[in-house]
């Protein structure tokens, strides 16, 4: 067991799997040879209750009886290689266009994964804003509970108010733009 007095290292890795059901998932990371488990009440100390498959993380570890843990998820970032499933307005916009749009605070009205989206209520604003299970995957995020804070850059699209990015409130509140 590690002595308590030892400095924690910092990873980097991506995401090999995390279930919100179960409680937690592991990091694989070029820098060790075992997994990193990565326990529910950790990511949500970060301020998100899910994280993508595939997404890159830095997280402090330290070696436990049962392995090497996280003890604080640092930064995470979307999966790399994918794009947003965006409306026809929206792939007019580039990227940084996108990054420009106003961060929203929002609540999530239901989200169902099975079913591929769910929806968010703006605080103030009487419309529902609809959410894609891929532009919550792109986001980094793998599932959303209803109540639960975000903050969402949104488009206008045929249909209504849709997001195009998402982002665990506690984790928007610590970037900069």
């Amino acid at each position: 067991m590690a002595d308590e007095d030892e400095v924690m290292q910092i990873l980097h890795g991506r995401v090999k799997w995390f279930d919100p059901g179960k409680g937690f998932g592991f990091i694989v990371s070029d820098n060790t040879e075992v997994d990193i488990l990565l326990h529910a009440n950790v990511l949500r100390n970060y301020g998100q209750g899910s994280v993508a498959d595939g997404a890159g993380i830095s997280v402090r570890v330290q070696q436990t009886a049962r392995g090497v843990q996280a003890v604080e998820v640092l930064r995470i970032d979307p999966p790399v290689g994918i794009a947003f499933p965006l409306a026809d307005e929206a792939e007019q916009l580039g990227g940084a266009d996108l990054l420009a749009l106003p961060l929203e605070p929002a609540r999530v009205k239901w989200f169902d994964k099975g079913k591929g989206f769910g929806f968010a209520n703006v605080f103030g604003l009487p419309d529902d804003v609809f959410i894609h299970a891929e532009v919550l995957r792109v986001s980094g995020l793998a599932d959303l509970g209803s109540g639960e804070a975000v903050a969402l850059r949104i488009i206008l699209g045929r249909r209504g108010r849709m997001a195009v990015q998402v982002l665990a409130w506690d984790a928007a509140t610590r970037r900069t733009p």
